[in-house]
């Protein structure tokens, strides 16, 4: 069973550091409604929850 580690630190509201093994983030947005992520790998997320359990998410990666 493979071992994992996350960590979330808002540092205001609506923004939050993501640590993670190996790399991080910076996610803009609130809880509910559209967020968008920046990682330190390059990769690029937006992504909104929608009511039901149902979401949307879109990536991409820096070249």
């Amino acid at each position: 069973m493979p071992v994992t580690f996350r960590k979330s630190i808002r540092i205001f509201p609506g923004v939050r550091l993501n640590i993670n093994r190996r790399s991080w983030s910076i996610t803009l947005g609130a809880n509910h409604g559209p967020h968008h992520t920046v990682s330190s790998t390059g990769q690029r997320t937006t992504s909104m929850d929608l009511p039901g359990g149902f979401g949307f998410r879109r990536r991409t990666r820096r070249r």
